[in-house]
């Protein structure tokens, strides 16, 4: 009664308590010899609801006989003195809110034999006493916070049958003293942190039925010592780092493993090599999933004799051939995953003969051709049903009227070139994920029925993009979630359906399509819409006001049509919005001061409007997130405004053709995402929208390499700075030199004067670089040619004066045109050669600036020895054979021609000198 006086019962769970005879209460028992109360059951049946609340009384410690405690799925804060139960033998607390660490003196209680805290908030590490509780057979500690890596407490628990430390934070490795616990059954050490190879030891547990290691770091191959697991049921190795070949580990035909095994789940992990034939004497085997592997080679066709097989799962691996026809006698299979492999060949009916169990279909993103008659009927009624990426049409296959079940149907890419039959409207009701796309269906777009729907209307998918789909756009079903049309030919203006109060329309989709008129209005009735992507059409008028309303919008994107006016100011109230794409319209006025709270932007496109205002300072205060930002080809005018250089995640900025004068400011250095290529990628939320099998993405046009490119999935990768065609002035600052992560710089069209900076060879990976049309003098860096990735450059009509540099990558941009317009101030390749490498016959030849350099030290030993040379041989001769008035004459000649005899001599010895480091002469 004190227990019961300590506790909130609000569901009166405890209405029995009264009265004298406390044996006769629910949830207490006594022993029929001694009356004593051995036996207390306050479990919660309702699990999340009817909890009793409070302190437990201490007097709970007055029931010395007590066998049995289970105070489960409570929140009832438990006494620190259980310990004192000596009789204790079975205690439950899982799910009763425990915090802080398992309590010491738990370790007291020596004759426990069941243990559960699972699923509470309990914190690591697990005390030492606990390997003081010999009696115990059952410990489960799942699902807690323990974040330890000790298991070694549990080594000495020789009477243990069954261990649950599944989702407890666990590290390091299994403690091979594991293998020492001959009674165990039951280990579950799943979803945890542990790793390194699974110790030989674990084949000695010979009683084991279930082992699950799955969701773990654990790598090297599967020990052999497993196979000889006989009574082993149930093995996951899921998800860990797994090596090696199955042939030689539990798939191999030695050992005894073969004969219990249920369930092998090996999904996720880096084994390879091929299937064994030997998996087909796995007579038992119920479930078979070896996916997201690097097997390789054909299916085996021994699996037909699995009888028992309910599921097999052999997707994202590199098996190849044809598939087995014997699959097709698996009559209680279920499940059925041969997808993301290399099977070729052709599917007949005989695939699926005796597969009435079947109700999941997975044979997608294969070089199969489905070959069935239009009589065929399936013994199945499939609820999923993926063929994507194979070949089923030309045709509508007609065995799908008989599947009246079906919840995912997927034929996209399937080859499918006619209309969408009549019939298909019976089954669409059904259908709660339908992709098409990728076909060459033709014909108006089907309005098909209402239907009384057995699934939420939320989750309905109408993918019917990239086919040949003509004609006006039929209304907007109210009943859809996600309904993706782009890449038709669709026409006429955009409708909504009437039954606007109950729009479901979260996603959608019409890009690239010939629709014209206006936004409708009523598409404001969408309140759950996300994304609304209107692109690549012919769309007039302005956007409406009542955009505004969509509170949930994430993606606005507009781009490429013929909308005008300004944008409202409503737009400023889209709190969650991420991304903005109003590209290539004719937009205009000033940015209103309402965007300035979409503090979540990761996107601003705005490029090709005729948008007049100074770049407000406030997207660089307040829009913090941003990483793209677009301002390309407006009428922007005034200063680039410094709090730019607060976008930290900023990885495009383009502000090209436009008015902006002023300097480019200093702080552009700031630029953190900038620095590196390979720095972490800011993630953004927009990646996140998975529309039939793909991804939604970002779409940013930029220029790059003197032509415009259009990034999607490869957009994490662009990192680039647009200032070209304004009026900006002063000098390139240094510290632009720090974005060491720029694969495009275009300064081009300005005003900018000064030099080139000499560390411009710190940007590593540039791709593009254009400095052209501006007043820079001076000579080009040598540090440009220490680019390695540099594919375009252009520094024509400008000022700079010396040689170009040489070597690496520089010397495959040969085109002259890159460097004109310097007014005989460059020198070198491509254009004309310096000075100093002038050859007396007029040729001129491309050297590195080591022979350079080698050549000029050549050059002056010459100068200096050549006109000593012949003056010595022609004073000798002149003394034995000339005449002293043709003496006198000769000398004359020399002193008045001297340097341009020596430079004459030093450049005919020079000529000869590369001729035959060349090889150009003989012996």
């Amino acid at each position: 009664m004190k227990i019961k006086g300590n506790l909130t019962d609000e569901a009166n769970r405890l209405s029995s308590w009264v009265g004298k005879d406390c044996c006769t209460w629910k949830g207490v028992g006594c022993s029929n010899k001694t009356g004593h109360v051995v036996k207390l059951d306050l479990q919660n049946p309702n699990f999340k609801m009817n909890k009793l609340r409070g302190q437990i009384s201490p007097s709970l410690l007055d029931l010395n006989h007590l066998h049995y405690l289970d105070l489960s799925w409570n929140d009832i804060q438990i006494s620190n003195s259980l310990g004192s139960l000596k009789s204790l033998r079975y205690l439950d607390l899982s799910c009763s809110f425990l915090t802080a660490t398992i309590p010491h003196h738990l370790g007291n209680l020596s004759r426990l034999q069941y243990l559960n805290l699972s699923n509470n908030d309990l914190r690591g590490p697990i005390p030492d006493t606990l390997g003081r509780l010999t009696s115990l057979t059952v410990l489960d500690l799942s699902r807690n916070n323990f974040n330890d890596s000790m298991l070694y407490s549990v080594c000495n628990l020789s009477s243990l049958v069954h261990i649950d430390l599944s989702d407890t934070r666990h590290t390091g490795a299994i403690p091979h003293c594991l293998g020492n616990l001959a009674s165990l059954s039951i280990l579950r050490l799943n979803s945890n942190y542990l790793q390194g190879p699974i110790p030989s030891e674990m084949g000695h547990l010979t009683q084991l039925t279930e082992l699950d290691l799955s969701y773990n770091a654990f790598e090297g191959k599967i020990p052999n010592s497993m196979r000889n697991l006989c009574n082993l049921r149930v093995l996951d190795l899921s998800n860990n780092k797994f090596t090696g070949k199955l042939s030689t580990s539990v798939g191999s035909p030695f050992g005894c493993i073969h004969n219990s095994l249920e369930d092998l789940s090996l999904f996720s992990n880096k084994l390879s090599g091929g299937l064994p034939n030997h998996l087909g004497e796995f007579k038992n085997l119920v479930r078979l999933i070896i996916g997201w592997n690097s097997f390789y080679g054909p299916l085996p066709s021994s699996l037909g004799r699995l009888s028992y097989l309910r599921v097999l799962d052999t997707g994202d691996n590199q098996l190849n051939g044809s598939i087995p026809v014997s699959l097709g006698q698996l009559s209680k299979l279920e499940y059925l995953d041969l997808s993301h492999n290399s099977f070729v060949g052709t599917v007949f009916e005989l695939h699926f003969a005796k597969l009435n169990s079947l109700y999941e279909l997975y044979l997608h993103s294969n070089s199969l051709v489905l070959n069935v008659t239009s009589q065929w009927v399936p013994p199945f009624q499939l609820q999923v049903i993926q063929l994507a990426s194979i070949k089923v049409g030309p045709q509508f296959p007609q065995w799908l009227k008989t599947q009246k079940n079906v919840t995912e149907l997927d034929m996209s890419n399937a080859s499918i070139s006619v209309l969408i039959p009549d019939w298909f409207e019976s089954i669409y009701c059904s259908i709660i994920h339908l992709n098409l796309s990728n076909n060459q269906i033709k014909g108006k777009v089907p309005i098909f029925q209402k239907c009384k729907y057995r699934y939420s209307a939320y989750d309905k998918w109408l993918l019917l993009s990239s086919n040949r789909f003509e004609g006006p756009l039929t209304p907007l079903p109210s009943h859809v979630y996600f309904l993706d049309l782009s890449n038709n030919s669709l026409s006429g203006p955009i409708t909504v359906s009437d039954d606007t109060a109950m729009m479901s329309l979260t996603f959608l989709v019409l890009s690239n399509n010939h629709l014209t008129g206006v936004i409708p209005v009523s598409l404001c009735s969408a309140k759950q819409i996300s994304l609304i992507d209107f692109s690549n059409n012919q769309l007039s008028g302005k956007i409406p006001p009542c955009l505004g309303q969509l509170d949930q919008l994430s993606v606005l994107d507009l781009t490429n049509n013929s909308l005008y006016g300004e944008i409202p100011s409503s737009l400023g109230s889209l709190q969650f919005l991420n991304s903005l794409h109003l590209r290539n319209n004719k937009f205009y006025g000033k940015l209103p001061l309402s965007l300035h709270n979409l503090t979540d932007l990761f996107t601003i496109d705005l490029g090709e409007n005729v948008f007049t205002d100074n770049i407000p300072p406030w997207i660089g205060y307040n829009l913090t997130n941003l990483q793209f930002l677009n301002l390309q080809s407006n009428h922007f005018y005034g200063d680039i405004p410094p709090q730019l250089c607060h976008l930290q995640n900023l990885q495009l900025l383009n502000l090209a053709q436009n008015n902006i004068s002023g300097n480019i400011p200093r702080c552009f250095g700031n630029f953190t995402a900038m620095v590196a290529l390979d720095s972490e990628y800011i993630f953004n939320p927009t990646d996140n929208y998975f529309v039939g099998g793909t991804y939604y993405g970002e779409n940013i046009l930029d220029s790059m390499k003197g032509r415009e490119l259009e990034y999607t999935k490869t957009l994490k990768f662009l990192i680039s700075m647009d200032l070209s065609n304004n009026g900006i002035v002063g000098e390139i600052p240094e510290e632009l030199m720090d974005l060491s992560g720029l694969l495009n710089l275009n300064l081009s069209g300005n005003h900018l004067k000064g030099r080139i900076p000499n560390n411009i060879g710190n940007l590593t990976q540039l791709e593009s670089l254009d400095l052209s049309q501006n007043k820079l003098s001076g000579p080009i860096p040598p540090s440009l040619s220490s680019l390695s990735y540099l594919g375009h450059l252009n520094m024509s009509f400008n000022n700079l004066s010396g040689r170009i540099p040489t070597g690496n990558q520089l010397q495959t941009l040969d085109d002259p045109s890159i460097y004109i317009g310097n007014d005989d101030g460059l020198c070198g390749a491509p254009l004309n050669s310096c000075l100093d490498d002038k050859s007396s016959d007029g040729d001129h030849k491309h050297v590195d600036e080591s022979k350079v350099a080698d050549e000029t030290d050549f050059l002056w030993f010459y100068t200096g020895i050549g006109p000593g040379f012949l003056v010595g041989f022609l004073g000798v001769c002149g003394t034995l054979n000339f005449k002293e008035s043709w003496r006198h004459a000769y000398f004359q000649f020399i002193e008045n021609n001297y340097n341009w005899i020596s430079v004459t001599i030093a450049i005919k010895f020079a000529q000869l000198r590369r001729k035959f480091n060349k090889g150009k002469f003989g012996r």
